[in-house]
């Protein structure tokens, strides 16, 4: 139970570094190379944590392909594409309001693909979210260099492919991986993410990882503290709960970079920052309030 209540805090908090390790890692080393590394990286982390607790493989081929399958579109497809994206003119103040899209369309999902339906206050919920992330950055929408976007169209398509292959992702997860043990699920996911990858680094990159501190400090958080950290409470949260709550913590990482990079770089906290911030924690609470006729699984 305790988990279960700290989970979301400690996932929001863990994954919204994300974006400053993206930054880091982008000066240092070109995308597709540095997911290829990373994503080995955590399999082989995983591995070794599986070994030693003798965690329990999946008991059929398909049941281990369906945990690589799912990794291609989670991480893979999803980050390879999100980084893409903003490397080749997104704005991110674009590219936020395309991530907020996808708590609204795993919602909008969810009832067909996996029988999940939400009560209206959660529906409101996700609403608000998505109002509250547009009113935080909204300064970085009107920026005259976000206006035209012609020459990003590619990109911007394949920002919105993006969205929708973690989305998807995430429901199969939900849907074909209830059961069995997370640990070596992740591992075959970050298998299934490191087939795409390093294929595309290959041919569209020269394989650039310039070695500097700050390249390897960025390469240890990202498989330390998000692929084992913050993808293990993902995984963990769409298993014990409805999946339309986890995705709905996606709306609190703009908030919660903005606040990370106020203390952290002394970036200004804007007033449309602050009052979208309360309009997303109101929406993310609604969403993710326990209704009282709502029968949660035994842990298992």
């Amino acid at each position: 139970m305790s988990l279960d209540r700290l989970a979301p805090a400690v996932f929001v908090l863990l994954w919204s570094t994300g974006w400053v390790v993206a930054k880091y890692a982008s000066l240092h080393s070109e995308p597709f190379t540095f997911l290829s590394i990373r994503y080995a990286l955590s399999a082989a982390a995983f591995l070794a944590l599986c070994l030693a607790v003798r965690a329990q493989w999946p008991n059929s081929r398909a049941a281990a392909l369906r945990a690589v399958y799912s990794g291609f579109f989670l991480h893979g497809f999803y980050l390879a594409g999100l980084w893409w994206a903003i490397a080749n003119g997104v704005p991110a103040g674009i590219s936020g309001i395309i991530a907020a899209l996808q708590p609204l369309l795993t919602a909008m999902a969810a009832p067909f693909l996996i029988g999940e339906r939400l009560q209206q206050t959660q529906k409101l919920g996700l609403a608000l979210g998505f109002i509250g992330i547009a009113i935080a950055i909204s300064p970085k929408l009107l920026d005259p260099a976000t206006v035209d976007l012609t020459h990003a169209a590619l990109p911007l398509a394949i920002n919105l492919v993006a969205m929708a292959s973690v989305t998807y992702g995430t429901l199969y997860q939900k849907k074909h991986l209830q059961s069995g043990d997370l640990r070596t699920i992740a591992t075959l996911q970050y298998i299934g993410a490191l087939i795409l990858t390093l294929p595309l680094s290959l041919i569209f990159e020269h394989q650039h990882f310039d070695g500097a501190a700050q390249a390897y400090g960025a390469l240890a958080w990202s498989v330390f503290g998000l692929s084992m950290g913050g993808v293990g409470l993902l995984l963990h949260l769409i298993r014990r709960g409805q999946v339309s709550r986890a995705a709905s913590l996606i709306y609190l990482m703009p908030p919660a970079v903005a606040l990370e990079a106020f203390i952290a770089f002394g970036e200004p906290l804007t007033l449309p920052l602050i009052v979208g911030t309360v309009v997303v924690v109101t929406g993310v609470y609604l969403t993710n309030r326990k209704a009282f006729s709502e029968h949660r699984p035994a842990e298992v």
